[in-house]
Parts: structure tokens; sequence; C-alpha cells
């Protein structure tokens, strides 16, 4: 018997995304349901070869409802995650909601897989910002291999990260540079096209932005609670696909040859590493893929033992939609739905 399973934020883009993978992945699902607001109730969105008709969220009774997987914004999920659980479903949310609460599992399965075992807690797990997922995949593998000290991080962030807004605003100012028209800022603080924006939510007392500070605390509570980790989050003219720079330091010797051993053989990871023009992956080719892309690997001659790499990824799926439906998967096949199920 498979499961039942909503979607809401169906008609956004990572709900739409969420959709998609669940297709293409197989995930056994008898039945997938497409929530969203009502005032996007009866609008269309795919699943596979199927057409769903969107439903209201907030008409929507979650019993029997296995797995909801929720992406429509924190206060959407402050608001319902607590009372879909409430109702035995398990809530997988994309948002910032739930990623700091001591009972609330953050997971990146190549990571963590282990921490869903303290998801009854709450009945809610968390997926990480798109840009610490990426980041944790990388850096998990080098952390087994030789414990990771300090962590800096530069990253270059698409617009998609801001939803469709972002997306739109990146388009309509690039036709309006061609065509000498007024620019409008809207989405972003300043022009986004053919630009760079060294802003990403929030400004903090301490002069980092929440976006940086996430990095910083989510790496910490999926990874270690030791490593040192600082970041500069970046918004680029990018439509698709983070990119992150990063240097790590190492407790004890350990050479950026031994770091591509292990990152060849770890999981969800591709190296692409070629010495020569064009031997690197760029944010354009990660779009649409999987994988967590390194390049650019390299010794980092300025501390003991350190190295540096070139790291991109598609943010709409291993950033956002990927990792909450391997998450699902994951509990699959950990036997932990099954359990639910039964005890219920």
């Amino acid at each position: 018997m498979g499961f039942k399973v909503a979607v809401v934020g169906a008609t956004g883009n990572v709900g739409r995304e969420m959709l998609n993978i669940l297709a293409e992945r197989a995930f056994p699902a008898d039945d997938v349901i497409a929530l969203a607001s009502r005032r996007s109730q009866g609008s269309e969105v795919s699943f596979g070869d199927r057409i769903l008709k969107v439903r209201s969220l907030e008409d929507f009774d979650f019993t029997g409802t296995d797995i909801c997987l929720m992406s429509a914004g924190g206060e959407v999920s402050k608001l319902w995650s607590p009372r879909i659980a409430a109702q035995g479903c398990v809530v997988i949310d994309n948002s910032s909601a739930w990623r700091t609460d001591p009972d609330v599992p953050l997971v990146v399965p190549e990571v963590n897989p282990e921490a869903l075992d303290g998801f009854a807690k709450k009945n809610i797990v968390a997926n990480p910002n798109c840009s610490t997922a990426q980041l944790v995949v990388a850096l998990k593998p080098l952390h087994d291999a030789c414990r990771i000290r300090r962590v800096v991080v530069s990253t270059y962030q698409s617009v998609s990260g801001a939803g469709k807004e972002g997306v739109d605003e990146l388009f309509s100012q690039t036709k309006t540079v061609y065509s000498l028209a007024q620019m409008e800022m809207k989405k972003f603080p300043k022009r986004i096209a053919f630009n760079l924006i060294p802003h990403i939510d929030s400004f903090m007392d301490d002069g980092f932005t929440k976006e940086e500070w996430k990095m910083v605390v989510e790496t910490k509570k999926m990874l270690d609670p030791k490593i040192k980790l600082v970041a500069t989050c970046v918004r680029v003219p990018v439509f698709v696909g983070h990119s992150e720079a990063v240097n790590v330091e190492f407790d004890a010797p350990f050479s950026s040859e031994e770091a591509r051993e292990v990152l060849q053989s770890a999981p969800g990871i591709v190296v692409v590493d070629r010495r020569e023009a064009g031997g690197y992956m760029t944010p354009h080719e990660s779009a649409g893929e999987d994988g967590v892309y390194i390049s650019r690997l390299r010794d980092d001659p300025t501390v003991d033992s350190g190295i540096a790499f070139w790291c991109v990824s598609d943010n709409l799926r291993k950033g956002a939609a990927l990792n909450a439906v391997q998450i699902a998967e994951t509990m699959v096949q950990r036997g932990l739905l099954q359990d639910r199920r039964q005890a219920a």
C-alpha cells in the first residue's frame, strides 16, 4: 500500500518542483493532493503525466494523509504545520520556521539521516536553507575523513531563491536595460540585472544578514556545533543554481588530493575538476540536476591544513524540493512512516 501525500504551496516554484520530483522518482504514493491558498483553488499543476486540480489548504482535512510537503513560507508553516501534524500527518517543511527548534530534526539525508528518529516529538521535519543544504553535503564526507575546524564561504545565489518575484524582477529588469525604459526595484533593494547584491534576508545587529546566520546555525545543528563558520551571501543575476566559494581548515594535515578521493565516493556529490578552460561546473549547468557539483579543488596555502573549492547545485532541487522528497524517502526506508501507521 502506498502513501497519501499532500503538497502545500503547489503553485509556487518549489511546490511545482516537489510534484515533478515525486513523479520522477516514483515515490510510493497512492494519492497526491495539490494544495494552496483559496485564491489558487481550481488552478492546475502537473504531476508526471497527470494534471492535478489545486485544492484549498484552509478547507482540507489531513486525517489519513501520511506526508505533507510544506512550501508556503514561514508564516503559513508556523500556523498550519502544528495543526497538520496534530492530525497524524508528518510535515516536511521547507521554510525557516522550524529549523532552530530543538524538537524538530533539521535533515539532509546524505548528512544526518539518523536525526529523523526524533521526528515524532512534533511530527515535523525541517529542510535547511538552500545555501546550507549543498554546503553540508560537501562538508560531511570531509569532516568524517579529517575533522573540520573552520569554514569560510562566499555564496553566489540565484534569484529563484527569492521566489517567483525574484525571477520576474531579473527578467523584467534585463529587458529594461535593452529597451532603455525606467528601471523598477520591487523585490530587491537594488538593481539585480547585470549587478550583484551583497544582501540576502534582513540585517542583524552584528552586521551579518539572517541568510549568513542561517548557514552558521544550521551547519552546526546538522554537522558539528564545534565547527566555526563565517559566510558572505550575495544575490547574483542567475535564474537557477546557487554557487559557493568555500575554504575549509582542518585539525590535521589533509590535502586537496585526499579531499578529491573522499568527495568522489561520497553520496550526492559529483566532482568535475579538470584544470583547463571549461573543466568546472557553473550554475547554468547544474539547473535541473540533482547533484552537488565540486570543482576547482586546490590546497589553501594561507593555513597549515586547508583546501579551497567551488560548489554549485540547483537550489530549487537539492536546496529545497529534492531534499524534502529525499527526507520522505528516507523515512520510508527507515520504516518510520510504517511504524507511525501501525502505532495509529
